[in-house]
C-alpha cells in the first residue's frame, strides 16, 4: 500500500496547537474562544481583557503565555512524518460527519489512511470480556460490512472492538481506531500488534495531544467520535451499564442508527443489547440487515465462509450443547455419552474451532 506524504505544516496549524496545548483550557474553553473571538491567530493576538471576558483571567494569562514552543514544535515534527496528519476544524480534510455533531474536537491527530475519514462508515462496539461467539460475530459482521465498502469504526479495546478491527482489516472498507490516548500511544498493550496493522492498513485517530496516557475519563469522551464518524452503531455484546451503551446513546442523540445483535436470555452480555432493542434499536441477525436499513448497496458479492462439516456424532453433541454456555455435567446428561468420549469430542471440536472452552469448565459452540 502506498503511504501518503504529509503536507508541510502551516503557521495556522502552529496557532491551533498553541491554543489546544494551553494547560487547563480544554475543549470547552477552546470552543468558547473560537466562537467569541475567531480563529486561533486572532485569539492569540487578542488583548488580555478580551480573553478574560470569555475564559477568565487565569486562562487568559495561560493563552497569552508563549511557553509552549517546544511542545508545539514536537507536534509539528510528528505531523511531518509519512502517514501522520494533524487536522484542525478549518482543514478541508476534517471529517464532515464530525462537523455535524455538537462538540467536534478542535484538532484531530491521525495516523494512517486519511482517506477513510471521507468515506461512509459504521461503528461496531461491545464488551471487552466478550464471549467466543461475540468475538466471532464481530469479526464476521465487520468483514462483511467492510467488504461492502463501509469503513468499520471502533475503539481498539479488547474483546469486541479488537475483533471488529481484525475482521475489517483485510477488506476494502478498512477500519478506523478511535483511541483514548495520544495517537503515538497504544492502549491496551496487548493490542500493540493490531494497532501497528491498523496504522498501516487503516487509520488511528485521536483528539488527545501526543504523549497523552490512558485515563479513565478519556474513553467515554472518545465514544462520541466513534458514533459521530459513522452512519450507525452496531452493538454486538454489552452488559447493562457498559460503555457501549454510552456510544449507542450518543449515536441516537447524533441522529445515527443504532443496531444490536440479540443473544441468550441467560447471558449478562446480552442484556445491554436486549435493552437497546426494547428502546428502539434495530435487531439484526446478519450484516445484510444493517446494509438494508442503511440503504447501502454492497460493492462486492458476499464471500462464502468455509464451515467444516460436522460428523453425525459431533452434530448431536452440538445440538445437545445449544447456543448457551454449558458445563460438562449437563452435556453428559443431555448427550448420554461417557466422560471419556465426551472429553475427546470436546477437545477435537475445540481444536477445529467449533466450540470454545470458557472459565469454570464450561463450553460454548461457535459455529
Amino acid at each position: 500500500m502506498t503511504r501518503s506524504v504529509s503536507p508541510e505544516p502551516t503557521d495556522d496549524l502552529a496557532d491551533w496547537l498553541r491554543l489546544a496545548l494551553t494547560p487547563g483550557l480544554g475543549a470547552a474553553g477552546q470552543r468558547a474562544l473560537l466562537a467569541g473571538i475567531g480563529l486561533p491567530g486572532e485569539i492569540l493576538a487578542a488583548p488580555r481583557h478580551q480573553l478574560a471576558a470569555v475564559v477568565g483571567e487565569v486562562l487568559a494569562d495561560r493563552v497569552r503565555a508563549d511557553d509552549r514552543r517546544d511542545e508545539v514544535a514536537a507536534h509539528l515534527a510528528w505531523s511531518r512524518e509519512p502517514g501522520n496528519r494533524i487536522l484542525s476544524l478549518a482543514d478541508p480534510d476534517y471529517p464532515r460527519s464530525l462537523l455535524s455533531t455538537s462538540d467536534p474536537p478542535a484538532l484531530l491527530f491521525a495516523k494512517g489512511r486519511l482517506e477513510l475519514l471521507a468515506g461512509p462508515a459504521l461503528a461496531i462496539v461491545g464488551a471487552r470480556s466478550a464471549t467466543p461467539q461475540g468475538v466471532a460475530n464481530a469479526e464476521a459482521f465487520a468483514a462483511a460490512l467492510a467488504r461492502s465498502g463501509l469503513t468499520v469504526v471502533s475503539g481498539l479495546a479488547l474483546g469486541i472492538d479488537a475483533a471488529a478491527h481484525r475482521g475489517a482489516l483485510e477488506e476494502s472498507g478498512g477500519t478506523i481506531a478511535v483511541v483514548g490516548t495520544g495517537a503515538d500511544r497504544i492502549y491496551p498493550a496487548r493490542n500493540q500488534q493490531l494497532a501497528r496493522r491498523i496504522a498501516e492498513r487503516g487509520l488511528i485517530l485521536s483528539e488527545f495531544a501526543l504523549g497523552t496516557p490512558a485515563r479513565r475519563h478519556h474513553f467515554p469522551r472518545r465514544n462520541r467520535l466513534i458514533s459521530g464518524l459513522a452512519r450507525g452503531v452496531l452493538v454486538v455484546e454489552a452488559a447493562v451499564g457498559s460503555g457501549s451503551l454510552i456510544t449507542a446513546r450518543l449515536a441516537g442523540e447524533q441522529g445515527r442508527e443504532v443496531f444490536a445483535i440479540p443473544g441468550s436470555i441467560h447471558s449478562p452480555l446480552s442484556k445491554g443489547c436486549h435493552r437497546l432493542i426494547r428502546e428502539g434499536a434495530k435487531l439484526v441477525e446478519a450484516a445484510a440487515d444493517v446494509l438494508e436499513e442503511l440503504g447501502w448497496a454492497p460493492t462486492a458479492a458476499p464471500r462464502p465462509t468455509a464451515v467444516p462439516t460436522a460428523g453425525a456424532g459431533e452434530q448431536r453433541l452440538l445440538s445437545a450443547m445449544g447456543h448457551d454456555p454449558v458445563d460438562t455435567d449437563t452435556l453428559l446428561q443431555r448427550s448420554g455419552l461417557t466422560t471419556e468420549v465426551l472429553s475427546a469430542m470436546l477437545l477435537a471440536m475445540e481444536l477445529d474451532g467449533r466450540v470454545a472452552r470458557l472459565p469454570g469448565g464450561r463450553f460454548q459452540r461457535i459455529l
